[in-house]
């Protein structure tokens, strides 16, 4: 049986010529980048290829790039440096309910050392105005972190809008772009962000390698001390394959977007039509036209999503109930919990992600396979 593969929103597969640019730095190109024989001048050198490759992706400078573990870190780095450098001036942050964990969690723990957090609400398409925003905002507000796209439903943010308001009251602004990556144009300038968070694994990179963006000028603590890799502000010596592997993977999701856009948002819209024309009681989750290409999110009634995820699988279709970082979760979306979606729809919610490898053939059998499903367990729920 062909499996088709309807997750990329969790991980994307690496791409061959990720991988052939990857494998010599496993091997023959070993030193470590710190070192100043030629073996680590070599490796430097590949390192500093990535960071110009990434600047070059978003409109940022090099040196305002820094390479991490990966999305979950960038979002730690970034909301707790913040926090600590700035404790003087105030101890309040603002985000939004429908965060990723690794946002949200950081966000918590601050709570509990003393630090205030503004959780502001979405509408129902899952956005947060730049209204809100401004509104929250008070003297000892030090950060804003809102995400540029959400990873669960799609819904893309005003995020340049709010980074204008944050600007204009003094306010730094980070933004948790990891689905982003590959799917929409980023450039730092425009959006206005200070702070961007980067997981290679979403747009066809190795995981395990992150980014994060640090405007030039914004004051950050370290979180990981020792060395003074990425100039003091993350310590340990840089997954040169894993930093290589993700500058090829965002040069090549940048030069190839657009035509990549085209074709997946035709198949995602052909996915969404045939879902909600054969399955009865089924909702789409998120903005109708302000959502990534590449997402489709649905609730359906009376379905619970562990029992419809199981039997896709067994049908050959991978899918997921929403974010990858919480799977195995038996409570509800905090996602589409913050957006109003009552209990009953929420836990009958899947999330198909398309890619590029994605085919029309699969987008076909997927819209065949699904209403089928769901009707034979509602029959079995009674």
């Amino acid at each position: 049986m062909r499996r088709i593969y309807l997750d990329y929103a969790a991980s994307a597969p690496v791409l061959p010529e990720v991988l052939d640019e990857m494998l010599p730095f496993f091997i023959d190109v070993h030193g470590n980048p710190s070192g100043v024989h030629a073996a680590g001048r070599d490796a430097r050198k590949a390192v500093e290829q990535a960071r110009r490759q990434f600047s070059a992706a978003i409109g940022a400078e090099p040196r305002e790039i820094l390479f991490t573990s990966g999305g979950s870190e960038s979002d730690n780095l970034a909301i707790r440096g913040v926090a600590s450098s700035m404790k003087e001036k105030g101890k309040h942050l603002i985000t939004s309910r429908m965060e990723h964990p690794a946002v949200l969690n950081t966000c918590r723990s601050l709570e509990k050392e003393g630090y205030s957090v503004t959780y502001l609400t979405p509408d129902r398409d899952g956005i947060i105005s730049p209204e809100q925003v401004r509104d929250a905002i008070g003297p000892d507000t030090v950060l804003v972190s809102i995400m540029t796209a959400n990873n669960e439903i799609g819904t893309v943010e005003p995020v340049a809008e709010i980074g204008t308001i944050c600007r204009g009251k003094g306010v730094l602004f980070h933004t948790d772009a990891v689905q982003a990556a590959g799917a929409l144009p980023l450039d730092v300038q425009a959006m206005n962000v200070d702070l961007l968070s980067l997981s290679a694994h979403k747009f066809h990179g190795p995981k395990g390698t992150g980014v994060l963006y640090v405007r030039r000028g914004t004051r950050l603590d370290p979180q990981i001390t020792g060395g003074s890799q990425e100039r003091g502000l993350r310590a340990g010596t840089e997954n040169v394959p894993g930093i290589v592997g993700a500058g090829k993977a965002i040069e090549i999701a940048t030069a190839n977007r657009e035509e990549n856009n085209t074709r997946i948002r035709e198949l995602r819209d052909l996915l969404i039509r045939r879902v909600l024309e054969h399955v009865p009681g089924a909702q789409l989750n998120g903005h109708p036209e302000k959502r990534l290409p590449n997402n489709c999110n649905f609730s359906f009634a009376d379905i619970e999503s562990e029992a419809l995820l199981l039997r896709l699988d067994l049908s050959g279709i991978a899918a997921s109930g929403g974010s990858a970082c919480t799977s195995g979760s038996m409570e509800p979306s905090h996602v589409l919990q913050a957006i109003g979606i009552e209990e009953d729809m929420s836990r009958g919610s899947i999330r198909l992600t398309l890619g590029r490898e994605t085919t029309r053939e699969e987008i076909e059998k997927t819209a065949q396979i699904l209403p089928a499903i769901v009707k034979d367990l509602r029959e079995m729920r009674g």
